[in-house]
């Protein structure tokens, strides 16, 4: 079994694309040492409507268009109210700067009073790339909304085009972090670390009725199922084709895409199947679908045991402790929960943030 999440990107279709931040008292307690409570998946899909996901009711996009590896920033960002639909009206507080975790910043970050954050643009409701193919909304600009009003510096948002070019780009110095949250497991651990503030579930999406039956990965063999290029999902997927195989059955056809949006148009225009991906996106989908998809496979473990997602940073950088401290503080002063219920995530919540909780790919 596999102990690791499911995050955004492949090959075929769609790509996807981006905004800032600015910044209570008190350091919190260190939690290196607590571990997120798992809990139950619940299915649940974001009480929003955005441009991102417009196209999909079109049926005629996938996402805005993909840009380069340095991608592009914009200044326009998130005020913790930012969002399309009813997530704008849901208000978040104001936090002040705590010069504690100030002061822990690397001295760059602090002369500079900015950070970069690199996102893939297509993963609500975390990161949601606007129409203007540079602005981001979603849990994870309102969480750099927060952070960086507790931290005292700018959140700057670039997207990169696709995951493995944002992971890349960490370890090599380009960005600072990848908020996320972005899939935790071994393999990656390798180059970078990763400060865990999700815990996710994998699960299909499918047409509504389900008519392939699909209710579980023995349910996939001979199915066309779409996943994320270079997610974990596409791994647990071809591994299953080859168990297919073994067992005297048609291997999975497996789909790979760039984007989610990209993805889950595949399944509404009749290419494939399903979807096979992390259940909060998917939830978030099936809602803006109205009726036209459904969820399958959820409580089932299809593959993975503990999933985990999380901000990434350069392997020992000293950001990893900051931001350990920082997302516990907004955990002990609701701001966290605040998020995560603002866009439908709340049974996606952790008790206490961990780093590289993540398992084997």
């Amino acid at each position: 079994m596999r102990n690791t999440t499911v995050q955004h990107h492949s090959h075929s279709s769609s790509p996807a694309r981006t905004s800032l931040a600015p910044s209570p008292e008190t350091p919190p307690p260190d939690a290196l040492s607590r571990t997120p409570r798992r809990r139950r998946p619940v299915l649940t899909a974001a009480t929003v409507v955005t441009t991102a996901v417009a196209c999909l009711a079109l049926g005629a996009c996938g996402s805005n268009p993909p840009q380069a590896d340095g991608g592009k920033k914009d200044s326009s960002a998130g005020k913790g109210g930012s969002g399309a639909g009813g997530a704008a009206d849901v208000a978040l507080p104001k936090l002040k700067k705590d010069p504690a975790l100030h002061k822990m910043l690397p001295e760059k970050i602090r002369k500079a009073g900015k950070m970069t954050s690199v996102n893939n643009g297509s993963f609500p409701p975390y990161e949601i790339a606007g129409s203007d193919g540079h602005s981001l909304t979603g849990a994870s600009a309102d969480m750099a909304t927060a952070l960086g009003q507790l931290l005292g510096v700018k959140i700057h948002h670039v997207t990169a085009d696709g995951l493995p070019s944002s992971l890349t780009g960490i370890k090599a110095g380009r960005y600072d972090v990848a908020l996320g949250p972005v899939g935790d497991f071994k393999d990656r651990q390798k180059s970078n670390d990763f400060v865990d503030w999700v815990q996710e579930y994998v699960v299909f999406a499918v047409k509504k009725g389900n008519p392939e039956k699909i209710g579980s990965l023995a349910d996939t063999c001979g199915r066309r199922v779409a996943v994320m290029s270079g997610g974990s999902a596409e791994g647990v997927i071809k591994e299953q084709a080859e168990r297919c195989k073994k067992d005297g059955k048609e291997a999975v056809r497996v789909q790979s895409y760039k984007d989610q949006p990209g993805s889950i148009l595949a399944v509404r225009s009749g290419r494939a199947d399903a979807f096979f991906s992390s259940q909060a996106p998917l939830a978030y989908f099936v809602k803006e679908a109205k009726g036209t998809l459904e969820l399958a496979g959820t409580g089932k473990a299809n593959g993975f045991d503990d999933l985990y997602q999380g901000a990434v940073v350069p392997k020992k950088s000293p950001l990893r402790e900051v931001l350990v401290k920082a997302i516990g503080e907004l955990i002990d002063n609701g701001t966290y929960a605040k998020i995560m219920k603002k866009w439908g995530t709340t049974s996606n919540s952790v008790e206490k943030p961990g780093v590289n909780l993540g398992g084997e790919a």
